[in-house]
């Protein structure tokens, strides 16, 4: 088991960022870091902390009369020879795994912690802090799920800020994402006899080209553009050189806007597949999020994007401000991190967007932003 890393809370929000991202926690190896976030924020004294597996819950307890909640994800994509981390003094840029994605976000958290989560201080909201496991994989390992099915109470607020990259922007919602397997069946036989199979690959032409030939949709909901994508992202097939398989499969990816719920995601999917389904290949949906709408005409997240000063864009991908929408929570994403440089070998982040992030919440979460 790793050593958990110690974290001062008190340091700079760069250095803090450097202590996150130079302990590894790839998805399904996050409790190191956990323990190490949750016996920093129980050291703090001024909120009621509870860990849920490897999520790290904390919260003020003000009596104030509306409440804000500030989420991030501890873990990675695996490690790409990109740790430790390296600080490049001439460029501003802080490089290694999870820079952008998001421990550069779970910095900025973490001194907001630090500063409104002590005896005797005064935000203008209760907050919550809600630092969570397995993001980067399948939804049904999701810590925030978790969390939502086991202390669910914990996540309810006026707000949800998602500290995920954003390149200092705000993302308002955010797309769906559904993963589907087509499989192919054949008839196995000698390649020199190639007459006497069927093969199951070239019964996959048919899906490709429906594919190369999709044209997706862009939509306008409150000001912010999504755009949609249906791209193959695996295929596998073959049994030698010399035999004509009988098995072939094709893994797609449907990114669509938020206007989609999961049925009509799907439903647009088997629609564009519906020539190969009845030549015989079979559909299986094997993961499927739906999205959130922006929402920004809810007052609470009107208020946040007014005082951050900044126009709100379309969050193109995937995020847990889809549980919060679920449960009628108004959330938005606003991180340091560029979402461009997420789970790239050249992943990093911008020094001068680390502070900014940091001031404009402080200013928010006490209540002096104008």
């Amino acid at each position: 088991m790793s050593t958990p890393p110690r974290l001062d809370l008190s340091t700079d929000v760069l250095a803090l960022t450097r202590a996150l991202v130079d302990a590894p926690s790839v998805s399904g190896s996050e409790t190191a870091l956990a323990d190490a976030v949750e016996s920093a924020l129980r050291a703090l004294g001024g909120l009621e902390v509870e860990r849920v597996g490897n999520a790290v819950l904390a919260r003020t307890n003000l009596d104030r009369s509306t409440r804000v909640v500030l989420a991030g994800h501890l873990d990675t994509v695996p490690i790409a020879d990109n740790l430790p981390s390296r600080l490049d003094e001439t460029t501003g840029r802080l490089y290694g795994c999870g820079t952008s994605d998001m421990k550069a976000g779970d910095a900025v958290m973490l001194r907001l912690a630090a500063t409104f989560g002590v005896p005797g201080a005064q935000p203008a909201h209760d907050l919550t802090f809600v630092f969570y496991d397995n993001e980067e994989v399948e939804a049904v390992k999701n810590g925030l799920g978790r969390v939502a099915r086991e202390r669910r109470g914990w996540l309810y607020g006026d707000l949800a800020v998602l500290l995920e990259p954003t390149d200092g922007e705000i993302e308002a919602g955010c797309q769906g994402t559904l993963r589907a397997v087509l499989r192919t069946g054949g008839r196995r036989a000698h390649s020199a006899r190639s007459w006497l199979g069927e093969n199951a690959i070239h019964g996959l032409a048919g899906p490709l080209a429906a594919l190369a030939a999709y044209r997706p949709r862009e939509v306008e909901i409150d000001g912010c553009t999504y755009r949609e994508g249906l791209n193959a992202v695996g295929i596998a097939g073959g049994v030698a050189g010399n035999v004509i398989p009988d098995e072939s499969s094709l893994t797609v990816n449907f990114r669509y806007a938020p206007d989609r719920d999961e049925d009509a995601a799907e439903a647009h999917v088997r629609e564009v597949f519906a020539e190969g389904i009845a030549a015989g290949a079979t559909l299986t949906v094997v993961d499927n999020a739906g999205g959130a709408l922006p929402g920004l005409a809810e007052p609470a997240a009107a208020a946040f994007v007014a005082a951050v000063g900044r126009p709100a864009r379309a969050k193109l991908g995937w995020t847990d401000v889809a549980r919060f929408a679920a449960f009628g929570i108004p959330a938005i994403n606003y991180g340091p991190g560029d979402p461009q440089l997420a789970h790239t070998r050249e992943e990093h982040v911008l020094v001068d967007r680390l502070q900014p992030a940091v001031d404009a919440l402080t200013a928010y979460l006490s209540g002096s932003s104008s």
